[in-house]
C-alpha cells in the first residue's frame, strides 16, 4: 500500500493533542478553547464513556482524528473492530503490534475495505510497539521480555512494515531504531514527548518535540504539557515556537 506523507509545513499540524477528560462535555469544552488544534487523539477513557458522538464532533469542525484504541485480539476480532472504526471516518487506528502478523495484516486490510464502502479514506493502521510507561526493567523482570527497548521496538516496527500497516507508535528515544530499519513514508507517531518546562509524569522514555522531531517524528503526541497548562493555549503556542 501507499503512504502519505506527514504534514512538513508547520509545527501545528504535526502535533496531535489528547482529549484525554471522561466525559463528552469535557472534551468539547476543551476543543472549544484550542480552536488551533487541528489533530485531537480520542483515547479508551473518552470513546468508552461518551462513544462515537466525539468522533462526529471533531470531523463537523474540521480536524483530524487519532483514534487510539490499541485492539489486541485475535485476527478476526481485530479485523471486525477495525472495519467498525474505519467507518467513523478517522485517520489513524492503533492496534497492538504483539498482536502478531496476521491481526496486523487483517486489521489494514478491513479497515481499508470498510472506509471505502463508507466514502472514507483509509485510515492509517498504527502498531504501538512498546507502552512509554514501560522500561527496560518492566520488560525483563514483568514481562519477561529478554530484549531491552531498542531492540524489541525495532522487531515490532520490522514486523509492523512487513504487515503492510502504515506506521508504529513508540517513544521518541526509539525513533532512530524505528528509522534503520523502516524508510519514510513509513510513519513514526511519538507519544511520551515532553517540552523541558514540563514533568515527565508516568512516562518513562521521553524526549523534547524538538527532539523527536529532529530524530525523524512524523508525529507527537503531547497531552498534559499542554491540556494541564494554566493557559493551555499559550503552551501550545509555545510548543509551536520551539519547533520552528
Amino acid at each position: 500500500m501507499l503512504f502519505a506523507k506527514s504534514p512538513g509545513d508547520s509545527p501545528d499540524r504535526r502535533i496531535i493533542v489528547p482529549l484525554d477528560v471522561p466525559t463528552l462535555a469535557q472534551a468539547k469544552a476543551l476543543v472549544d478553547q484550542l480552536p488551533q488544534v487541528s489533530f485531537w487523539k480520542v483515547g479508551l477513557e473518552l470513546f468508552v464513556s461518551g462513544g462515537a458522538p466525539i468522533l462526529a464532533e471533531l470531523r463537523q469542525r474540521g480536524a483530524r482524528i487519532f483514534l487510539d484504541l490499541k485492539f489486541h485480539d485475535i485476527p478476526n476480532t481485530m479485523a471486525g473492530a477495525c472495519a467498525a472504526a474505519a467507518t467513523y471516518g478517522v485517520d489513524f487506528l492503533t492496534v497492538h503490534a504483539s498482536a502478531g502478523r496476521d491481526a496486523l495484516t487483517a486489521a489494514q486490510a478491513a479497515a481499508t475495505t470498510a472506509a471505502q464502502t463508507a466514502g472514507h479514506p483509509s485510515p492509517h493502521i498504527l502498531a504501538v510497539t512498546l507502552l512509554t510507561s514501560l522500561n527496560s526493567r518492566h520488560l525483563a523482570f514483568d514481562l519477561k521480555v529478554s530484549l531491552d527497548p531498542w531492540d524489541y521496538v525495532q522487531q515490532m516496527a520490522m514486523l509492523a512494515l512487513d504487515s503492510g500497516v502504515a506506521g508504529v507508535v513508540c517513544s521518541p528515544q526509539e525513533i532512530a531504531a524505528v528509522r534503520q530499519v523502516c524508510p519514510v513514508p513509513f510513519q513514526i507517531v511519538c507519544p511520551g514527548v515532553r517540552p523541558d518546562w514540563a514533568t515527565a509524569g508516568d512516562q518513562q522514555r521521553t524526549l523534547t518535540p524538538a527532539a523527536a522531531i529532529a530524530a525523524g517524528a512524523d508525529y507527537l503526541v503531547i497531552g498534559r504539557p499542554i491540556t494541564q497548562a494554566a493557559d493551555p493555549a499559550a503552551a501550545f503556542a509555545r510548543i509551536c515556537d520551539e519547533l520552528n
